[in-house]
């Protein structure tokens, strides 16, 4: 690796889409335990919208995305079981290894607290990494750190998802994609949402089993019931928050779970608290995962071998136009970042 300059992109003051630049910067050189990710990937969430357009304020220089895979360019004097030119990836929480999730274990996230992934080289700890999934290009595995593990996390532990269970998913975004393919994968059945009938016939040809558009159909709770027998639905994946849990509320079986994992349609709600606490609905916010997490859903997809559904991806020096894409709500999958 040459100690010359590289691209970064960075967030301006006040933030925007129009204030992201891409500048010169030197190469990193590694901490005595750390590694330089040679960053040849990235993906865009709405997490990364929120910090680009100053929604979760940022200092100047901010340098932003949460995921990146590459290959490994350097490594620190104490690095041991890891070679230069290994495929890896990094994490949402660098600090967060395993266990019960903690102030400490979150206080980093990458691309918000820290500089995340849109570079053409970052230093991490050797800590903060894991490898790629076998056969996966590194575009691929940039699209499992924050939206891959959350799906991974909500079903397998916090849901405890099961073969024979039914789950809701919203939308065709990552978290949603990811959360369809993991549940049919484990042999539950899937209710898939979404406004438009393109999308929905995408998602019945990855194995959605019920698909309801919310748009034609405002009251998707009822027909979501009508698709269980009445029963309501085992699990709920929420991505929408103030506009959509009211009919979670009403569409998850009395025991059920809702799974709070996004607010993309509102920050706030008047919630029907009764109907929570008469159907014993288990109502939990979750967000991302641990390097635990995320080498359970490598093995998974070792396992399984399900792959991320990518609608497209951009070049560095085009990050705002991705922005300005996912803004438009076209996409199926997830943006990519192309960075090598």
């Amino acid at each position: 690796m040459s100690n010359g300059e590289m691209r970064a992109a960075r967030i301006g003051s006040p933030a925007s889409l129009a204030s992201i630049e891409v500048q010169k910067a030197p190469v990193p050189s590694p901490g005595a335990d750390d590694i330089v990710l040679r960053v040849e990937a990235s993906s865009l969430n709405f997490h990364d919208y929120l910090v680009v357009t100053g929604v979760i304020p940022q200092p100047n220089g901010r340098i932003p995305l949460s995921d990146g895979a590459g290959t490994i360019a350097a490594l620190g004097s104490n690095v041991r079981g890891m070679k230069v030119g290994d495929h890896v990836m990094g994490l949402f929480f660098p600090h967060w290894h395993d266990g019960e999730p903690s102030p400490e274990k979150n206080g980093a996230i990458s691309g918000e607290t820290v500089d995340g992934f849109a570079a053409d080289y970052v230093s991490l700890s050797s800590s903060a990494i894991t490898p790629i999934p076998a056969g996966y290009s590194s575009l691929e595995a940039a699209t499992l750190p924050c939206a891959g593990v959350t799906a991974w996390r909500a079903l397998t532990e916090t849901a405890k998802l099961k073969s024979g269970d039914t789950l809701l998913v919203q939308g065709s975004g990552g978290v949603s994609m990811f959360a369809l393919q993991i549940a049919k994968a484990i042999g539950a059945t899937v209710i898939a949402t979404s406004s438009d009938d393109t999308k929905l016939d995408r998602l019945r040809s990855m194995g959605a089993d019920y698909l309801i558009n919310y748009r034609t159909t405002p009251d998707w709770a009822a027909a979501a019931r009508a698709a269980t027998g009445g029963k309501g639905v085992d699990v709920i994946l929420d991505i929408g928050g103030g506009n959509t849990l009211p009919q979670s509320i009403a569409a998850c079986r009395m025991g059920g779970q809702i799974l709070m994992i996004g607010v993309l349609s509102g920050v706030s709600m008047t919630m029907g608290i009764p109907a929570i606490v008469m159907n014993h609905i288990h109502l939990s916010g979750l967000a991302v995962g641990s390097r635990a997490h995320q080498l359970e859903l490598v093995d998974f997809i070792n396992r399984t071998g399900i792959r991320p559904v990518i609608d497209s991806s951009f070049p560095l020096d085009k990050l705002g136009e991705a922005f300005r894409y996912q803004q438009t709500n076209k996409h199926f999958g997830k943006i990519g970042v192309d960075i090598i």
